[in-house]
């Protein structure tokens, strides 16, 4: 059984009163090998109230052990260890060699840990920019594709800027760092990022070399980007946290939840919606709402240049009034409120895609805190001369339908009258396209009968009955108060009956049908 504390010190002050165990034994009550143990580890410096431990089979090796820690910098096997401890004529068995070489690498490690200084910034220096996997969304052509997440922020503010894009190519990279520093509302000092073949395009002696077109795009900024050590992400933690934050929040998992997103569109307003609650909330470390924060830093930052950086943007194309450009003898469509603007062009894989400057186009101040910067407008599969690429959904008005088909017409009261019918309701809408493409005669006054009718019977009861003769093809007099007085009399729908040849009340021509036989000298 273990003595406490107060029966060792009792043992060992017996042990230097008598000077032997023998005595001291007797004297405290124990057996005199208890005494010899406690007196050996006192007199070693081991702990005497902690647990003892046992000579090894492995002790000797110990040493040898510890080297090739040191030598392989943790990173040893323990099989090769155990295989050339056996070499040396060690015959225990691997598992003590395990464990001995575990203990050997937590020590090292202990005396190798690497130490982290807090990060203190001052207003206006730092930014940090990375990418994150975003969700698949449907992409030119409705075909799913995978999505990247630029994610940015201010070091002291804490103030971060999520935009979706379909890839990171180096005139993605300068349109989204343009439109991170207008959504900041300034320029910093310095940004700071990994090491992707847009940023460093080698290393020699460990030092990265710049790609020569991020550097000019730096200079026409006003800022330096600066690279943190390859395979060492945590010397940029700030933009790796924002990752990692926002592929939580935006990225369809079953962890929160999320449906997946039906468009691009979609997606973009999601990351909106994210920056703004993360932007507007406490920040936990700083203590301060990222929003507050960067209106007292955008009086650090650089002035931000009138134009946007357009050297890797593509080359600039002119939208016509049927909002669409030329690239390669190939119409392509574009976006409404475009029309007599310019956009960058530039192909990228199969794809075409168009940039705008949607800022200046709607005239946005450069102080105003929603500036968007370049924002990418549209995007095409590329095609060939003579096949145009033309996306229905950038004619939201135009009388076709996407496949081909005419859109039904859109009433319009261009009179008193007019206006009178129309606000009975949309069976009174349906019920004028379809009395027209039937060549219905005297519309205007079965309007005005309509509009009469709902004085006495009630809007809603007229608007329903003419939604039924519209479904019906029931447009001659007296149809809709046939139509009314029905539904009033037996309060239940009943099924429609079609105006057609099958329902006439026309007499037939079974009449006839006894002419021409024989005999009779008709049709012989």
């Amino acid at each position: 059984m273990k003595k406490s504390d107060r029966d060792i010190m009792e043992i060992l002050e017996a042990y230097d009163t008598t000077g032997n165990a023998h005595s001291a034994a007797q004297l405290a009550g124990v057996d005199p090998k208890t005494v010899r143990r406690y007196v050996t580890a006192r007199d070693a410096g081991m702990p005497v109230t902690g647990p003892s431990r046992r000579p090894r089979i492995i002790d000797e090796h110990l040493p040898q052990i510890e080297q090739w820690v040191e030598r392989s910098k943790g990173r040893v096997r323990a099989d090769i260890v155990h295989e050339r401890l056996v070499a040396l004529g060690f015959d225990g068995t691997e598992r003590t060699t395990r464990r001995a070489v575990a203990d050997a690498k937590a020590a090292w490690q202990a005396g190798h840990r690497r130490t982290y200084r807090p990060w203190i910034t001052d207003p206006g220096l730092w930014m940090q920019f990375d990418w994150g996997d975003g969700p698949k969304v449907p992409g030119p052509g409705g075909i799913l594709r995978s999505t990247l997440l630029f994610c940015a922020w201010l070091a002291w503010s804490r103030y971060r800027v999520v935009i979706p894009v379909w890839d990171q190519t180096l005139p993605t990279l300068i349109a989204c760092l343009d439109a991170a520093v207008r959504r900041f509302g300034g320029v910093p000092t310095y940004a700071l990022t990994d090491n992707p073949r847009t940023v460093s395009i080698d290393h020699v002696a460990g030092i990265p070399v710049r790609h020569p077109q991020i550097v000019e795009t730096a200079r026409h900024y006003g800022m330096a980007v600066h690279t943190c050590v390859p395979y060492d992400p945590e010397s940029k933690g700030g933009s790796e946290a924002t990752v990692k934050i926002a592929k939580a929040d935006l990225v369809p998992t079953d962890a929160n939840l999320l449906p997946e997103y039906t468009s691009f569109a979609d997606l973009e307003a999601a990351c909106e919606r994210f920056c703004a609650t993360v932007n507007a909330r406490r920040h936990r470390e700083s203590a301060r709402i990222p929003n507050e924060a960067l209106a007292e830093e955008r009086g650090r930052l650089h002035t931000l240049p009138s134009a946007p950086h357009t050297l890797a943007l593509g080359t600039t194309r002119s939208v016509g009034t049927d909002q669409t450009i030329r690239f390669g003898s190939v119409r392509y469509s574009t976006p409404p409120g475009l029309v007599g603007t310019e956009v960058w062009v530039r192909a990228a894989g199969t794809d075409l895609v168009v940039v705008a400057d949607l800022d200046a186009l709607h005239q946005v101040p450069d102080w105003a805190e929603h500036r968007r910067g370049l924002s990418e407008v549209a995007r095409h599969l590329l095609s060939t001369p003579g096949n145009p690429r033309i996306d229905p959904a950038h004619y939201p008005d135009h009388p076709q339908e996407p496949g081909g088909a005419p859109k039904p017409p859109v009433p319009k009261a261009r009179s008193a009258a007019e206006a009178r019918f129309l606000d009975l309701g949309p069976g009174a809408h349906t019920w004028l396209v379809a009395a027209s493409a039937a060549g219905t005669v005297r519309i205007r006054a079965k309007m005005t009968a309509a509009v009469e009718l709902a004085a006495f019977v009630g809007v809603e009861v007229v608007d329903a009955a003419l939604s039924v003769a519209a479904d019906a093809g029931r447009f001659a007099e007296g149809d809709l108060s046939a139509i009314v007085a029905h539904h009033t009399a037996t309060a239940a729908e009943s099924g429609l009956v079609i105006a057609d040849e099958a329902h006439s009340v026309q007499p037939g021509t079974a009449a006839w049908a006894g002419f021409g036989v024989a005999g009779t000298g008709v049709g012989s």
